[in-house]
Protein backbone atom coordinates (compact mmCIF):
# COMPACT_ATOMS: atom_id res chain seq x y z
CA UNK A 1 0.00 0.00 0.00
CA UNK A 2 1.71 3.70 -1.05
CA UNK A 3 2.43 5.99 1.19
CA UNK A 4 0.05 8.22 -0.54
CA UNK A 5 -2.70 6.28 -0.46
CA UNK A 6 -2.71 5.36 3.09
CA UNK A 7 -2.88 8.86 4.21
CA UNK A 8 -6.07 9.11 2.23
CA UNK A 9 -7.85 5.67 2.20
CA UNK A 10 -9.81 7.54 5.13
CA UNK A 11 -11.33 10.10 2.86
CA UNK A 12 -11.80 7.34 0.28
CA UNK A 13 -13.98 5.43 2.14
CA UNK A 14 -16.07 8.75 3.78
CA UNK A 15 -16.43 10.58 0.78
CA UNK A 16 -18.12 7.24 -0.57
CA UNK A 17 -20.28 6.86 2.77
CA UNK A 18 -21.62 10.06 3.03
CA UNK A 19 -22.70 10.52 -0.75
CA UNK A 20 -24.78 7.21 -0.45
CA UNK A 21 -26.16 7.97 3.28
CA UNK A 22 -27.69 11.43 2.01
CA UNK A 23 -29.05 9.62 -1.25
CA UNK A 24 -30.36 7.17 1.56
CA UNK A 25 -31.53 9.54 3.59
CA UNK A 26 -33.57 11.30 1.24
CA UNK A 27 -34.80 7.38 0.18
CA UNK A 28 -35.84 7.34 3.93
CA UNK A 29 -37.69 10.35 4.31
CA UNK A 30 -39.65 9.80 0.48
CA UNK A 31 -41.25 7.00 2.24
CA UNK A 32 -41.50 8.19 5.25
CA UNK A 33 -43.83 10.92 3.56
CA UNK A 34 -46.01 8.15 2.27
CA UNK A 35 -46.72 6.72 5.38
CA UNK A 36 -47.32 9.80 7.74
CA UNK A 37 -49.56 10.73 4.97
CA UNK A 38 -51.17 7.75 5.04
CA UNK A 39 -51.52 7.72 8.91
CA UNK A 40 -52.59 11.13 9.64
CA UNK A 41 -48.41 12.45 9.83
CA UNK A 42 -48.51 10.30 13.49
CA UNK A 43 -44.87 8.07 12.37
CA UNK A 44 -42.38 10.47 11.33
CA UNK A 45 -41.07 9.91 15.04
CA UNK A 46 -39.95 6.07 13.40
CA UNK A 47 -37.42 8.05 11.02
CA UNK A 48 -35.68 9.57 14.05
CA UNK A 49 -35.83 6.18 16.09
CA UNK A 50 -34.26 3.76 13.29
CA UNK A 51 -31.26 6.84 13.01
CA UNK A 52 -30.72 6.50 16.98
CA UNK A 53 -31.40 10.29 17.04
CA UNK A 54 -33.81 10.67 20.04
CA UNK A 55 -31.41 12.46 22.00
CA UNK A 56 -30.15 14.87 19.58
CA UNK A 57 -33.73 15.54 18.09
CA UNK A 58 -35.44 16.00 21.46
CA UNK A 59 -32.56 18.97 22.19
CA UNK A 60 -33.90 20.72 19.70
CA UNK A 61 -37.72 19.96 19.29
CA UNK A 62 -40.51 18.96 21.21
CA UNK A 63 -42.37 17.15 18.74
CA UNK A 64 -41.72 14.74 15.54
CA UNK A 65 -43.76 15.42 12.70
CA UNK A 66 -44.09 16.45 9.04
CA UNK A 67 -42.21 20.07 10.03
CA UNK A 68 -39.17 19.40 12.27
CA UNK A 69 -38.31 15.54 11.00
CA UNK A 70 -37.24 16.77 7.35
CA UNK A 71 -35.82 20.26 8.18
CA UNK A 72 -33.47 17.95 10.75
CA UNK A 73 -32.50 15.24 8.18
CA UNK A 74 -32.17 17.58 5.44
CA UNK A 75 -31.00 21.07 6.49
CA UNK A 76 -30.17 21.17 9.67
CA UNK A 77 -26.25 22.24 9.71
CA UNK A 78 -26.07 21.56 13.49
CA UNK A 79 -26.65 17.52 12.97
CA UNK A 80 -23.93 15.73 11.44
CA UNK A 81 -26.14 13.04 10.06
CA UNK A 82 -28.45 15.74 8.59
CA UNK A 83 -28.34 15.66 4.66
CA UNK A 84 -26.36 19.16 4.17
CA UNK A 85 -23.60 17.81 6.70
CA UNK A 86 -22.91 14.55 4.78
CA UNK A 87 -22.91 16.42 1.49
CA UNK A 88 -20.34 18.90 2.98
CA UNK A 89 -18.52 15.99 4.59
CA UNK A 90 -18.33 14.74 1.39
CA UNK A 91 -17.33 17.86 -0.09
CA UNK A 92 -14.31 18.42 2.06
CA UNK A 93 -12.95 14.77 1.78
CA UNK A 94 -13.24 15.24 -2.02
CA UNK A 95 -10.82 18.49 -1.22
CA UNK A 96 -8.30 16.46 0.26
CA UNK A 97 -8.14 14.07 -2.59
CA UNK A 98 -8.43 16.59 -4.96
CA UNK A 99 -4.84 15.30 -7.03
CA UNK A 100 -6.74 11.48 -6.87
CA UNK A 101 -10.52 12.47 -7.98
CA UNK A 102 -11.23 13.82 -11.16
CA UNK A 103 -12.27 16.85 -12.06
CA UNK A 104 -15.58 16.13 -13.01
CA UNK A 105 -16.08 14.40 -9.34
CA UNK A 106 -14.96 17.30 -7.72
CA UNK A 107 -17.17 19.83 -9.91
CA UNK A 108 -20.10 17.75 -9.16
CA UNK A 109 -19.80 17.55 -5.20
CA UNK A 110 -19.00 21.65 -4.87
CA UNK A 111 -22.48 22.29 -7.16
CA UNK A 112 -24.32 19.78 -5.03
CA UNK A 113 -22.74 21.42 -1.84
CA UNK A 114 -23.45 25.00 -3.04
CA UNK A 115 -27.01 23.47 -4.02
CA UNK A 116 -28.34 22.35 -0.40
CA UNK A 117 -26.53 25.47 1.26
CA UNK A 118 -28.95 27.89 -0.89
CA UNK A 119 -31.70 25.85 0.11
CA UNK A 120 -34.57 27.63 2.34
CA UNK A 121 -37.13 25.91 4.90
CA UNK A 122 -39.80 26.50 2.39
CA UNK A 123 -37.78 23.55 0.26
CA UNK A 124 -38.67 21.14 3.20
CA UNK A 125 -42.00 21.73 3.52
CA UNK A 126 -44.69 18.89 2.90
CA UNK A 127 -46.21 20.04 0.27
CA UNK A 128 -42.21 20.18 -1.49
CA UNK A 129 -40.54 17.06 0.07
CA UNK A 130 -41.37 14.73 -2.19
CA UNK A 131 -39.79 16.28 -4.93
CA UNK A 132 -37.07 17.63 -3.20
CA UNK A 133 -36.49 13.74 -1.92
CA UNK A 134 -36.39 13.01 -5.79
CA UNK A 135 -33.68 15.68 -6.87
CA UNK A 136 -31.63 14.69 -4.12
CA UNK A 137 -31.42 11.68 -5.08
CA UNK A 138 -30.79 11.99 -8.68
CA UNK A 139 -27.56 14.51 -7.67
CA UNK A 140 -25.99 11.82 -5.49
CA UNK A 141 -26.98 9.22 -9.10
CA UNK A 142 -25.07 12.29 -11.19
CA UNK A 143 -22.30 11.51 -8.72
CA UNK A 144 -22.22 7.51 -8.42
CA UNK A 145 -22.30 7.85 -12.47
CA UNK A 146 -19.63 10.35 -13.07
CA UNK A 147 -17.29 8.50 -10.54
CA UNK A 148 -18.02 5.53 -12.89
CA UNK A 149 -17.39 6.97 -15.69
CA UNK A 150 -13.93 8.72 -14.62
CA UNK A 151 -12.51 7.28 -11.59
CA UNK A 152 -9.53 5.95 -12.21
CA UNK A 153 -9.16 2.25 -11.03
CA UNK A 154 -6.39 1.48 -8.73
CA UNK A 155 -6.62 0.99 -4.89
CA UNK A 156 -8.74 4.49 -4.41
CA UNK A 157 -11.23 2.78 -6.48
CA UNK A 158 -11.83 -0.34 -4.46
CA UNK A 159 -11.78 1.31 -1.34
CA UNK A 160 -14.49 3.80 -2.32
CA UNK A 161 -16.40 0.95 -3.60
CA UNK A 162 -15.93 -0.52 -0.05
CA UNK A 163 -17.31 2.23 1.95
CA UNK A 164 -20.62 2.67 -0.23
CA UNK A 165 -21.12 -1.09 0.25
CA UNK A 166 -21.14 -0.58 3.95
CA UNK A 167 -23.37 2.40 3.64
CA UNK A 168 -25.90 0.71 1.22
CA UNK A 169 -26.26 -2.51 3.59
CA UNK A 170 -26.73 -0.58 6.33
CA UNK A 171 -28.98 1.97 4.86
CA UNK A 172 -31.04 -1.13 3.73
CA UNK A 173 -31.60 -2.69 6.99
CA UNK A 174 -32.76 0.77 8.68
CA UNK A 175 -35.43 1.02 5.69
CA UNK A 176 -36.55 -2.57 6.16
CA UNK A 177 -36.59 -1.87 9.95
CA UNK A 178 -39.10 1.64 9.72
CA UNK A 179 -41.49 -0.55 7.90
CA UNK A 180 -41.23 -3.49 9.22
CA UNK A 181 -40.59 -2.76 13.32
CA UNK A 182 -41.57 0.71 14.05
CA UNK A 183 -44.70 0.34 11.71
CA UNK A 184 -45.65 -2.53 12.56
CA UNK A 185 -49.58 -2.49 11.42
CA UNK A 186 -52.10 -3.49 13.93
CA UNK A 187 -53.02 -7.37 13.90
CA UNK A 188 -56.31 -6.12 11.63
CA UNK A 189 -54.39 -4.08 9.13
CA UNK A 190 -51.50 -6.50 8.06
CA UNK A 191 -52.61 -7.42 4.59
CA UNK A 192 -55.20 -4.68 4.05
CA UNK A 193 -54.70 -2.30 1.27
CA UNK A 194 -53.16 0.24 3.22
CA UNK A 195 -50.16 -2.67 4.14
CA UNK A 196 -49.86 -3.53 1.03
CA UNK A 197 -49.22 -0.46 -0.45
CA UNK A 198 -46.60 0.66 2.11
CA UNK A 199 -44.62 -2.74 1.39
CA UNK A 200 -44.84 -1.61 -2.10
CA UNK A 201 -43.71 2.49 -1.34
CA UNK A 202 -40.55 0.39 0.41
CA UNK A 203 -39.85 -1.01 -2.64
CA UNK A 204 -40.07 1.71 -4.96
CA UNK A 205 -38.13 3.79 -2.47
CA UNK A 206 -34.94 1.72 -2.74
CA UNK A 207 -36.00 1.44 -6.47
CA UNK A 208 -36.77 -2.22 -6.08
CA UNK A 209 -40.28 -2.25 -7.52
CA UNK A 210 -39.80 -3.56 -11.13
CA UNK A 211 -37.09 -5.99 -9.92
CA UNK A 212 -39.03 -7.27 -7.47
CA UNK A 213 -42.03 -8.21 -9.64
CA UNK A 214 -40.00 -10.09 -11.86
CA UNK A 215 -38.99 -12.48 -8.84
CA UNK A 216 -41.97 -12.51 -6.44
CA UNK A 217 -44.65 -14.46 -7.44
CA UNK A 218 -48.13 -13.92 -6.62
CA UNK A 219 -48.96 -11.33 -3.56
CA UNK A 220 -46.38 -8.83 -2.08
CA UNK A 221 -46.41 -9.86 1.21
CA UNK A 222 -44.11 -8.39 4.34
CA UNK A 223 -41.70 -11.69 4.27
CA UNK A 224 -41.18 -11.82 0.45
CA UNK A 225 -40.30 -8.20 0.56
CA UNK A 226 -37.93 -8.87 3.84
CA UNK A 227 -36.40 -11.63 2.12
CA UNK A 228 -35.83 -9.37 -1.27
CA UNK A 229 -34.07 -7.19 1.01
CA UNK A 230 -31.63 -9.44 2.74
CA UNK A 231 -31.04 -12.32 0.69
CA UNK A 232 -31.25 -11.43 -3.15
CA UNK A 233 -28.37 -12.33 -5.01
CA UNK A 234 -28.93 -9.81 -7.72
CA UNK A 235 -30.40 -6.33 -6.36
CA UNK A 236 -28.04 -3.90 -6.07
CA UNK A 237 -29.20 -2.84 -2.67
CA UNK A 238 -29.75 -6.02 -1.04
CA UNK A 239 -27.61 -6.71 1.86
CA UNK A 240 -25.94 -9.78 0.70
CA UNK A 241 -24.89 -8.58 -2.06
CA UNK A 242 -23.51 -5.78 -0.65
CA UNK A 243 -21.98 -8.21 1.87
CA UNK A 244 -20.31 -10.04 -1.19
CA UNK A 245 -19.02 -7.13 -2.56
CA UNK A 246 -17.54 -6.06 0.39
CA UNK A 247 -15.36 -9.57 0.93
CA UNK A 248 -14.49 -9.45 -3.33
CA UNK A 249 -13.34 -6.13 -2.65
CA UNK A 250 -11.25 -6.65 0.05
CA UNK A 251 -10.00 -9.86 -1.25
CA UNK A 252 -8.73 -7.89 -4.09
CA UNK A 253 -7.11 -5.45 -2.78
CA UNK A 254 -5.03 -8.29 -0.71
CA UNK A 255 -4.13 -10.40 -3.58
CA UNK A 256 -4.41 -7.68 -6.24
CA UNK A 257 -1.99 -5.22 -4.75
CA UNK A 258 -0.43 -7.62 -1.71
CA UNK A 259 -2.30 -4.98 1.05
CA UNK A 260 -1.54 -7.56 4.77
CA UNK A 261 -4.46 -5.73 6.58
CA UNK A 262 -8.34 -7.13 6.60
CA UNK A 263 -7.72 -10.24 7.67
CA UNK A 264 -10.35 -10.05 10.79
CA UNK A 265 -12.62 -7.86 8.48
CA UNK A 266 -12.93 -11.00 6.11
CA UNK A 267 -13.39 -13.42 8.98
CA UNK A 268 -16.38 -11.21 10.29
CA UNK A 269 -17.49 -10.98 6.58
CA UNK A 270 -17.71 -14.60 6.10
CA UNK A 271 -19.66 -15.24 9.47
CA UNK A 272 -22.19 -12.80 8.22
CA UNK A 273 -22.36 -13.65 4.89
CA UNK A 274 -22.93 -17.43 6.62
CA UNK A 275 -25.81 -15.88 8.77
CA UNK A 276 -27.65 -14.81 5.49
CA UNK A 277 -26.92 -17.70 3.15
CA UNK A 278 -28.00 -20.46 5.92
CA UNK A 279 -31.06 -18.79 7.22
CA UNK A 280 -34.91 -18.64 5.66
CA UNK A 281 -36.99 -15.46 5.90
CA UNK A 282 -39.41 -17.58 8.26
CA UNK A 283 -36.64 -18.78 10.71
CA UNK A 284 -35.51 -14.92 10.52
CA UNK A 285 -38.82 -13.66 11.07
CA UNK A 286 -40.02 -16.39 13.75
CA UNK A 287 -36.73 -15.19 16.16
CA UNK A 288 -37.22 -11.62 15.38
CA UNK A 289 -36.16 -9.58 12.42
CA UNK A 290 -35.95 -6.60 14.25
CA UNK A 291 -32.82 -7.90 16.52
CA UNK A 292 -31.17 -9.97 13.31
CA UNK A 293 -31.74 -6.15 11.99
CA UNK A 294 -29.58 -4.95 15.01
CA UNK A 295 -27.34 -8.09 14.41
CA UNK A 296 -26.44 -7.36 11.05
CA UNK A 297 -25.66 -3.40 12.07
CA UNK A 298 -23.96 -4.08 14.96
CA UNK A 299 -21.44 -6.60 12.59
CA UNK A 300 -20.95 -3.99 10.07
CA UNK A 301 -20.28 -1.44 12.66
CA UNK A 302 -17.59 -3.91 13.46
CA UNK A 303 -16.00 -4.62 9.83
CA UNK A 304 -16.13 -1.45 9.43
CA UNK A 305 -13.72 -0.40 12.47
CA UNK A 306 -11.42 -3.63 11.44
CA UNK A 307 -10.88 -2.01 7.82
CA UNK A 308 -10.27 1.28 9.49
CA UNK A 309 -7.59 -0.03 11.64
CA UNK A 310 -6.02 -2.26 9.14
CA UNK A 311 -5.88 0.61 6.59
CA UNK A 312 -7.26 4.46 7.55
CA UNK A 313 -6.09 4.18 11.39
CA UNK A 314 -4.00 7.34 12.29
CA UNK A 315 -3.65 8.98 9.03
CA UNK A 316 -6.71 10.86 9.10
CA UNK A 317 -8.43 13.09 12.16
CA UNK A 318 -11.57 10.98 12.96
CA UNK A 319 -13.55 13.75 14.60
CA UNK A 320 -15.18 15.27 11.51
CA UNK A 321 -16.32 11.59 10.73
CA UNK A 322 -19.55 11.01 11.93
CA UNK A 323 -21.13 6.51 12.12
Amino acid sequence: MSELLARNADCIVWLARYMERAENLARILGVAETFARDRAGRNWLAVVQINADEERFFARHRVADARTVPHFYILDPDNPNSILSSVKAARENARTLRPMISIEMWRQINRMNTWMGGLSANAVAPANLVALCEEIKEACQLHVGITEGTFYRDQAHYFYHLGKSIERADQTTRLLDIKYHTLLPRPEDVGSALDISHWNALLKAVAGYQASRRVMAGKITPRSVAAFLLFSDSFPRSVILCVRQMDWLLTQLRSRYNLRGGVRALELLDGLRAALTDHTIDQVIDHGLHEFIDWVQAQLMLIFAEIQESFCVSRQPQASQSQ
